[in-house]
């Protein structure tokens, strides 16, 4: 008799755990469980000026983290930013692009100056160091990755790839992956910006 009922037994427990998870996914908001992007900082710009978050308040941003001393993805991604900011047309004046060093020792707010001075990058691009702590503080706040490889004074520096596109409240709107195009990274900055695309 109990072995009979065993199996039944098992189907109801199932259904009974079916129910709890569909319950469970109802009562749950959008988003829920989904870890936040963006968050408080405390560091310097270029010119030595403390700054925070606020800096995000009333425009949309782009921030990237990346290092000086960077090889490739660096350069790369900010020469693409650059062109897609000069054909974004009247709306480049309510966007900025952050870029937040994830080497603090080599990159100081003198050598963050001279990098960014570079025609080929955004006009206007606010570098940002501090110490290490502030500098993880940061990189934490927006989930990037980052790891120092190697010694000495030529050592590189590992770190995630992404732009974050944050809105004019300092919010997380989404994400452009590496690799896009200049024009697909300006569609997708228009798109989020409410313009559509470009020609």
């Amino acid at each position: 008799m109990i072995r009979r009922l065993a199996p039944w037994l098992a189907v109801g427990l199932a259904i009974l755990m079916l129910a709890a998870v569909v319950a469970w996914r109802s009562a749950t908001p959008p988003g829920a469980g989904q870890p936040a992007i963006g968050g408080d900082f405390h560091l310097v710009d270029q010119t030595g000026k403390p700054v925070d978050q606020t800096l995000l308040n009333g425009k949309w941003t782009a921030v990237f983290f990346g290092y000086t001393y960077c090889p490739d993805v660096c350069p790369t991604t900010l020469t693409t930013l650059g062109t897609a900011v000069d054909e974004l047309g009247p709306k480049a004046k309510d966007f900025q692009v952050v870029f937040i060093t994830v080497d603090p020792r080599r990159d100081t707010p003198s050598q963050l100056k001279a990098y960014l001075s570079s025609g080929s990058f955004p006009k206007g691009t606010i570098g940002l160091t501090g110490t290490d702590q502030e500098v993880a503080t940061a990189a934490n706040a927006y989930k990037v990755y980052f790891q120092k490889q190697g010694g000495g004074a030529n050592y590189s520096v590992d770190h995630s790839s992404a732009i974050y596109l944050m809105n004019p409240a300092g919010r997380f709107d989404s994400v452009i992956p590496y690799g896009l195009t200049p024009d697909q990274t300006r569609d997708a900055i228009l798109k989020a910006m409410g313009g559509g695309q470009g020609a």
